[in-house]
């Protein structure tokens, strides 16, 4: 599903130049749920603007469901973007002027595609995620649980090939972020979602089959889910506190 490889990316400052990215290396097949943690400065959100097509990377290959993005035209990427990645962000990033409802079919109001289908799509996710009762109310009137799970929601109405999702449980109490990664779980086993998200959190990280560790700029390790999830939340903050040291 999601190939990257041998992925650079750098930052000139005046004479200076950086390096964020160093040779990433990884694949994620249809229906994983990963994870990628690491410290402030690992490359964690230079990664993922790479892989969603917002910056371009120096060199190495980013290939989505047989799509070789490097090279692509700004066309071919935007057709990208709104067709086969959704996205989820820390601040929700729902319009305020519209109701839940229509903050769902955003994706397919650009595409000027909102039949039956997308509308009968939008209800079966919205119940799924337990939403239907908030619908037709406005993100100023709903918690920030709620909130996501319709941000979540938005971003399957296309049916992508991938979920993107950036710190999705950063601005929400422990109930709320539970409750957001459950959607995440119930989206992969009922409609074989595949989602990367980055978090600085271990105990949404826990829920996850994988969770990539950055350390600058590079991957230091990769943890697969074998055993419940408590279990696996402390093997990755005994790896947080090993990568630290």
């Amino acid at each position: 599903m999601l190939y990257v490889k041998e992925l650079y990316k750098s930052y000139e400052t005046g004479k200076n130049k950086y390096e964020v990215l160093k040779g990433i290396d990884f694949h994620v097949p249809q229906g994983e749920f990963v994870a990628v943690m690491g410290p402030s400065g690992s490359g964690k959100t230079t990664l993922l603007n790479c892989i969603s097509c917002y910056i371009p990377f120096d060199k190495g290959n980013i290939r989505l469901g047989g799509m070789e993005l490097a090279g692509m035209n700004e066309d071919g990427l935007a057709r990208v973007r709104n067709t086969k990645i959704g996205f989820v962000f820390q601040d929700f990033m729902l319009l305020d002027g519209l109701t839940v409802r229509e903050n769902i079919l955003v994706p397919r109001i650009v595409q000027g595609e909102v039949g039956q289908e997308a509308e009968k799509l939008a209800d079966q996710l919205a119940a799924m995620f337990g939403i239907v009762p908030i619908l037709n109310k406005y993100p100023a009137e709903i918690s920030g649980g709620e909130k996501q799970r319709a941000a979540v929601a938005r971003s399957l109405i296309n049916n992508p090939l991938i979920i993107l999702a950036d710190e999705p449980t950063g601005n929400l109490d422990s109930k709320s972020s539970r409750a957001v990664i459950e959607t995440f779980i119930h989206a992969k086993q009922k409609m074989s979602a595949t989602i990367f998200m980055v978090t600085h959190d271990s105990f949404s990280a826990s829920f996850c089959d994988r969770v990539i560790l950055l350390k600058d700029g590079s991957i230091y390790r990769q943890l697969e889910k074998r055993e419940e999830r408590s279990v696996f939340q402390d093997q990755l903050l005994d790896a947080i506190k090993e990568m630290s040291e």
